[in-house]
């Protein structure tokens, strides 16, 4: 942890201030690029990333960090947050504001102060943390405001992992390695998913790791919800089950899907075998240099030999790193044209669906080497059978 703040105790950012301002520098690269004076970054996952702050107080209205280039970064957020943002974030430039109504005429100000105010000036349209009437609001208040759409400027230029994301990946992989031997171990008949839930995050906990907050796991008939919480319900005999969770360490994720049977359910059994087929075709197909959507079609070509392409409800991967479920990331989908690099990471769900609307299937969380995808779970993706 970063020693820049020790007056509050268990407070600083969770890497070196020469990481954060590596990430920076990345993302005004891309701004210049992209023909951008500035970017206000909104998003949570963003934020988190270029700052080290969470963005959780955004609740309330926009917390945008302004970045441009030769400029120092601004942060301007509630004002009842402001110690937390001190405390938790590498930025040293902060405005606050009190009142919900005073963001456009504090940022507006600080927009005029920093000479952006006639500018063309990016910001995150499709994340989450900025509504349309804060866009409004911003436009009202300059209107000689030039704005653009930036949505994917941040998590692009975030794609390519340093050494110490790197890192963390491997040491978050470790702990959900961790968790989903947990999950077979505490299946059994009668066993409901409250109950396999909570002795997956207690003993996680014992081992000194933590969990992501989300956590999905469904048994039996259950299986006919997608990203369903766990309920207390029980698994029987001849039931499937079904969990994705991640663990995280300083943020970053490395998320799984793994299902296990207690029997025999042949159909799902199956199906199963064609989400291994998918997930290891997926794994030989990336390399640097490829497209996403090239990889997604490889996919989706064992997917329709295997089962049938209705069977296949979404995009197949998406990259991870402290974003795991924000928008706006690269993803691997029908006609996506982003190209794969060394040290870009990715995970593959291949969550496939019955006749019946019953969900199966596993996945993988990769980094991409100069030789290919390396897989970062220790756990076999193969089903678990009781």
């Amino acid at each position: 942890m970063d020693s820049k703040r020790t007056a509050i105790p268990c407070t600083g950012t969770l890497f070196e201030q020469s990481e954060y301002e590596r990430r920076q520098r990345r993302v005004l690269e891309a701004v210049e690029r992209a023909g951008l004076d500035a970017l206000l970054v909104t998003a949570q996952s963003h934020l988190r990333y270029l700052t080290g702050y969470s963005g959780t107080g955004a609740y309330f209205g926009p917390f945008p960090l302004i970045l441009s280039p030769g400029r120092e970064p601004t942060f301007v957020v509630r004002k009842f947050d402001e110690e937390n943002v001190r405390a938790f974030s590498c930025i040293d430039e902060i405005v606050p504001y009190t009142q919900g109504y005073e963001f456009r005429t504090v940022c507006g100000d600080v927009l005029r102060r920093l000479k952006l105010h006639n500018k063309r000036v990016g910001m995150e349209l499709g994340c989450w943390s900025l509504a349309p009437a804060d866009v409004a609001a911003l436009r009202d208040e300059l209107p000689d405001l030039k704005i653009a759409d930036a949505s994917r400027l941040v998590a692009s230029a975030a794609a390519v992992k340093s050494e110490v994301e790197i890192q963390a990946l491997h040491e978050a992989a470790i702990i959900t390695d961790l968790a989903i031997g947990i999950f077979h171990k505490s299946l059994r008949d009668g066993a409901t998913e409250a109950e396999v839930a909570t002795a997956i995050r207690s003993g996680v906990e014992a081992a000194g790791g933590e969990l992501s907050a989300g956590l999905n796991l469904v048994v039996g008939e259950r299986l006919l919800l997608p990203h369903a919480r766990p309920a207390s319900y029980p698994i029987e005999v001849n039931d499937a089950a079904f969990i994705e969770l991640s663990a995280t360490v300083k943020d970053y994720c490395a998320p799984v899907c793994r299902s296990a049977v207690l029997g025999r359910r042949p159909g799902l059994e199956s199906l199963h075998k064609v989400a291994e087929e998918a997930i290891e075709a997926a794994v030989e197909a990336i390399k640097p240099g490829t497209t996403t959507g090239a990889v997604s079609a490889v996919i989706r070509r064992v997917v329709e030999r295997g089962a049938r392409p209705e069977a296949l409800r979404s995009r197949t991967g998406y990259q991870i790193g402290v974003y795991w479920n924000d928008r706006g990331d690269l993803s691997i989908e029908p006609g996506a044209d982003d190209v794969i690099e060394v040290n870009m990471s990715f995970h593959m769900p291949i969550i496939l669906f019955d006749q019946d609307g019953y969900q199966i299937g596993c996945s993988e969380s990769v980094l991409v080497t100069e030789r290919g995808a390396k897989i970062l779970s220790n756990t076999p993706h193969t089903l678990y059978r009781i």
